[in-house]
């Protein structure tokens, strides 16, 4: 991972509020799939003639009819052949430099920009106040290359803007300059500025307008020394945990029907096994490769995650973008005392995404001291009695004294092996789920970002005076909903869950992580600190219309 003390203090020259072109090689690394497809349908169809000559006297054994080849050296078409080869390579080779020289981008005070396309034009702009995070990814032949792929992800869904490709150098200094600019450091200096009497209001809203419109982004950061990765997984026991998951139990069910089925009277089905095992052994290179390398550290912009072994993909989640929290166990890996952290956040793709859900996990997996530290960098504020608490009762419980709400008795056949866990607890700052037994899970909700909550009952529910509790989040892995708990106690839970998410909400400042800090610094500084600058999260309870 490039040293990030290195490039906190970059300025980029391409953040300057000017439009730019991207990296020179754009083409070639976007257009690389096409070609490679070209390449191997013409190999294909040059086959008999390769393998005639690596291997003489093939074609005494086998002759392929139709041969392309054949036909044009047959009809003496070699320099037309010839001609149109080379005439289709320049057509696709002008079009991606076409491609190139309109595909522009530029970074104000306010926006990230991208203009695209031809002849049907395509102008697309990411507001800097509504970034979710942003996203470098460096595939294989693009690190090669020295090129990566920058997205800012925002906060709607196909709302991400790309910057594919940009030099390596380039693309780490621009997502600092994006990241320091939705922090909303320009405006709480022009207001500390304003409110420390420096300068008149209308001159500091025109400071930070000119900056934000001119792209000089100066800022008074020093460089910092930024910590290495808090966790460190060791490839055997990132290797041990896809194989000891329920894709595993999934193939041995599945090749222990097949066996029972052939031993029956269908030995045909015993074909089926090893197409079955290469399926899934591609499954589990394809995961373990794409989380190797994996690195999560603490940043002046957020939390950095770092993950892949071919493509390398680094992440910053800004702080307060992060709107549900998971901990959990599959019954496989409690031996090992080893636990995985997925969240849910705005990412631009839809739930299903595979990229979705591998942007999902901020831990593949750890041990209960990994968690802990994975867990502190997002909720800083969690005290050693809180955490404790979280182990004894949240994650290992119940213990004695559980202060979670369970399922009452009259429903415990609803849930015959779970109804210890099957519980709720809310804190002053978070609606905690806990549920499963073979699989344990642990649902943080922060309050300042929760979206709704809602009480639901079917039938059966109604008879049984038991009810389904969900809280809302933005669309993701991690699932809100915990069922069969008492009417009254979800009922109650439901009312101060409106309450506390209101207030929550109203003072989360979360969306402007480095204006406190900055006002502060820039209100004793004066004038000198404007010219250096130059979610609804309430609670709308059932449809109760209780929201923020």
């Amino acid at each position: 991972m490039t040293d990030p003390s290195a490039v906190a203090d970059v300025r980029s020259p391409l953040s300057d509020g000017e439009w730019h072109r991207l990296h020179p090689l754009t083409p070639v690394l976007r257009g690389g799939l096409f070609l490679v497809v070209v390449i191997g349908i013409v190999i294909a169809n040059l086959r008999d003639r390769v393998i005639g000559w690596l291997i003489p006297g093939f074609s005494d054994f086998e002759q392929y009819e139709g041969d392309p080849v054949d036909y044009v050296v047959s009809n003496n078409l070699i320099v037309v052949a010839g001609l149109v080869i080379l005439a289709v390579l320049a057509l696709l080779l002008g079009w991606f430099y076409v491609s190139w020289r309109f595909h522009t981008f530029r970074i104000t005070g306010d926006d990230v920009e991208v203009r695209t396309g031809i002849l049907f034009r395509t102008h697309r702009r990411a507001p800097l106040d509504r970034v979710q995070g942003v996203n470098l990814t460096r595939p294989m032949i693009a690190r090669l290359l020295g090129a990566a792929k920058l997205e800012v992800v925002g906060a709607g869904l196909d709302a991400n803007v790309k910057l594919e490709y940009l030099s390596t150098p380039n693309a780490e200094a621009v997502r600092a300059d994006i990241l320091r600019l939705a922090s909303g450091r320009q405006l709480a200096q022009a207001q500390a500025a304003h409110e420390s009497g420096a300068l008149p209001r209308t001159r500091a809203a025109a400071a930070a307008v000119t900056a934000g419109l001119t792209g000089l982004i100066d800022g008074a950061e020093q460089p910092v020394e930024e910590p290495a990765s808090v966790v460190h997984i060791p490839p055997g026991r990132l290797i041990a945990s896809h194989l000891l998951s329920g894709a595993t139990i999934g193939l041995l069910v599945l090749i222990t029907i097949v066996i029972v089925g052939a031993v029956v009277g269908t030995p045909w089905v015993l074909f089926t096994i090893v197409p079955t095992i290469i399926g899934f052994g591609a499954y589990w290179f394809r995961s373990i490769t794409r989380s190797l390398r994996y690195s999560i550290a603490p940043t002046s912009s957020g939390v950095r995650i770092t993950f892949g072994l071919f493509t390398t993909i680094t992440e910053t989640l800004p702080p307060g973008r992060v709107h549900a929290f998971e901990i959990r166990q599959p019954v496989m890996w409690r031996g090992f005392g080893w636990w995985s952290i997925r969240v849910n956040r705005l990412s631009g793709r839809s739930a299903t995404d595979t990229q979705s859900q591998q942007f999902a996990e901020v831990l593949p997996v750890g041990t209960q001291a990994d968690v802990e530290r994975v867990l502190r960098l997002f909720l800083p504020g969690i005290s050693p009695e809180q955490w404790q608490e979280l182990v004894t009762n949240g994650l290992l419980g119940p213990a004695a004294g559980d202060p979670y709400t369970t399922t009452p008795r009259r429903a415990r056949w609803l849930r015959p092996l779970s109804w210890r866990r099957n519980g709720f607890l809310l804190t002053p700052d978070a609606l905690l789920l806990r549920h499963g037994v073979f699989w344990r899970s642990l649902v943080i909700l922060p309050l300042a970002r929760l979206q709704s909550v809602r009480i639901s009952q079917g039938p059966v529910d109604r008879a049984l005076r038991v009810a389904n509790l969900t809280g809302h989040t933005v669309l993701g892995q991690v699932s809100g909903t915990l069922g069969i708990v008492d009417r009254d106690d979800a009922y109650a839970v439901w009312q101060q869950v409106a309450k506390d998410a209101v207030a929550a909400a109203a003072g989360d400042r979360s969306h402007r992580w480095d204006a406190v800090e900055v006002g502060a610094d820039a209100a004793a500084a004066g004038v000198a600190g404007v010219a250096g600058a130059a979610g609804v999260a309430g609670a709308d309870a059932v449809d109760s219309g209780a929201g923020a």
